[in-house]
């Protein structure tokens, strides 16, 4: 039998941009003050009936005419950082709508945009909620709706709030998308609508849950369809030590029912985890699923959308985000191949050079994935845990074809101890954008400083004077004062004169001193092997370094490292050498 389930809306943004805190207001719970430094440590949920919306927008909603079928919202809060990843299910997103909560006052930060790339990424619809707008300087908090409310503020309030919310327009701009404040949207499928709200004096709160659940309800409903006849479909979100219960998961079922004594099949690394159902425990109404004193019912069955912890044996090496299926005796292999083939399309084992990725969770893994290839970055193996010795092992066996690729990038997760390699390089953090960021970073340093080696190897273009009335020796060998006029001589450089190879400077002294290498604008000694001045050079003669063919077409591949003055000599070495061969250096 079909029906329609509650959307699945996520709450996502930058840390301690007051998340918990705007759902708190709508529960009128007290997450936030349990949670350490008031920000959300876990994965948490919340089911909001339709009833309390209705109570919350008072006629908004009426003036909407729309007739509703949604039984109420099913708010997921996440922590700071993107693990509302975890929110996967085939196909995209378990998220049917989000709301990305922005800090008015300090706008977009690395986390709100790694939020926002991954919305995009997995097409999910969103809203955004511009929040703690009661810290706008000269803000006068009153109890009317939101649009009357800054009617009334001072002309510098009213203005100060423009440029804040067209701030957040532009940075929305830049990620392609095009926003207004909610009540300019002319097209709600074309636009993201932007919402001032404080969840400190609730001001915007009814019109948020206006245009969240209008918008539910007009674009989603299709959506929304479920069978409550089938067997269960579930997304793992937190893997958890109840007190009293053993360990247990904190599930999210978006299709299905499911029943106390159902087996299931999660999800797993290397193969399934087939269980059975010991309890079902669901939160109850505006209660919030990490609440210490939230309050629990054990239920017989639970039918989408619910969240509920799952009290069931031989869970403990599940991992979150892997998907859940209930499952028949006599469907049970096929449901296992089903599972194992939504996992196997995550978790990358190839035998092509590229780089290790590893996650904490199968959605947060998911993500990395996506936005490695986008880069078109080649993934030799991604998965699931702590960064270990193996994790090293095969970056380095990358190292001597491509030392680019020796690299392993960590999302939320710590370096084993016995994880070490001189050769390997390590990025870790619980931001994906700030990991794609300091690798392509790295990968640009370190392309500069190899290739700059390379250069370095290479016989540069040179060119030097001899100079008049400073022969020093005639020969055996010949020494004499030259004015280097480009590039940088050294010891062993060979030199020619009209492409004719004549000799080795063997020294150079500089200010009586004895050096290696000189560069342009010294005028230095030097001593030169098999020539004799009279015969093959003269004072005021022009010698260039001989440069090989191969070592010329490389340092034009490299020539971003050559200066300009050494890049127009090359071009006038490489003429004269094709007087004598005109396809040298092509």
């Amino acid at each position: 039998m079909n029906t329609i389930r509650s959307p699945v809306c996520t709450v996502v943004g930058h840390v301690d941009h007051g998340k918990s805190s705007l759902l708190d207001y709508i529960r009128h719970s007290h997450i936030v003050k349990d949670e350490a430094g008031a920000i959300t440590q876990a994965i948490g949920a919340s089911l909001i009936p339709l009833d309390t919306i209705k109570k919350v927008c008072g006629p908004l909603l009426d003036s909407l005419k729309i007739k509703f079928t949604i039984p109420g919202l099913l708010f997921i809060d996440t922590p700071g950082h993107a693990a509302f990843t975890n929110l996967r299910k085939r196909g995209g997103s378990l998220a049917d709508i989000a709301i990305l909560v922005v800090d008015i006052n300090e706008g977009f930060k690395p986390q709100t945009e790694e939020a926002v790339e991954i919305l995009k990424h997995k097409k999910t619809p969103f809203i955004v909620v511009a929040n703690k707008i009661d810290l706008l300087p000269g803000w006068n908090s009153t109890k009317d709706n939101i649009l009357k409310s800054i009617s009334n503020q001072g002309q510098d309030v009213q203005k100060r709030l423009d440029i804040k919310l067209y701030e957040i327009l532009g940075k929305l701009h830049e990620f392609g998308f095009a926003s207004e404040r909610f009540d300019r949207v002319l097209d709600y499928t074309k636009e993201i609508a932007i919402i001032p709200v404080s969840s400190k004096t609730g001001e915007g709160i009814p019109e948020l849950l206006m245009v969240l659940t209008g918008l539910a309800q007009k674009y989603l409903e299709g959506r929304l369809e479920c069978d409550i006849n089938r067997p269960a479909k579930g997304t793992v979100l937190e893997v958890k030590e109840g007190k009293g219960l053993g360990v247990a998961i904190d599930v999210i079922i978006y299709d299905g029912t499911l029943k106390k004594d159902d087996v299931i099949v999660i999800g797993g690394i290397k193969k399934p985890v087939v269980t059975k159902v010991r309890a079902l425990f669901e939160p109850m109404p505006l209660s919030e699923i990490r609440d210490k004193k939230a309050r629990f019912k054990q239920v017989s069955s639970v039918c989408a959308a619910r969240c509920l912890r799952i009290s069931a044996p031989e869970i403990e090496n599940v991992v979150a985000g892997m998907p859940l299926m209930s499952s028949s005796k006599d469907s049970l292999e096929k449901t296992k191949q089903e599972i194992q083939k939504l996992v196997s399309e995550v978790i990358i084992e190839t035998d092509i050079q590229g780089i290790i990725l590893k996650a904490d969770s199968l959605g947060s893994l998911e993500a990395l994935i996506n936005i490695f290839r986008e880069k078109n970055i080649n993934i030799r193996r991604a998965s699931i845990g702590n960064i270990s010795k193996k994790d090293v092992i095969d970056a380095d066996s990358n190292y001597e074809k491509d030392p680019l690729k020796a690299v392993v990038i960590g999302f939320n997760v710590s370096l084993n101890d016995d994880a070490k390699s001189e050769k390997v390089k390590i990025f870790t953090s619980d931001i994906i954008y700030k990991l794609i960021e300091d690798f392509e970073k790295w990968v640009v340093g370190e392309t500069k400083r190899r290739e700059a080696a390379e250069v370095e190897m290479l016989i540069r273009p040179c060119k030097i004077k001899i100079m008049p009335g400073y022969v020093f020796r005639q020969n055996n060998p010949a020494v004499v004062g030259v004015d280097i006029l480009e590039g940088k001589i050294k010891t062993n450089m060979r030199l020619m004169k009209d492409v004719i190879h004549l000799t080795t400077i063997k020294s150079i002294q500089s200010e009586k001193k004895k050096v290696t290498e000189a560069e342009k604008g010294k005028q230095v000694a030097i001593s030169l092997d098999k020539v004799t001045v009279g015969r093959q050079i003269n004072e005021g003669d022009i010698l260039y370094s001989v440069i090989p063919e191969s070592d010329f077409k490389k340092l034009k591949e490299l020539k971003k490292h050559l200066t300009e003055g050494e890049i127009t000599l090359l071009k006038e070495i490489a003429v004269m050498m094709r007087k004598e061969n005109s396809l040298w250096g092509v």
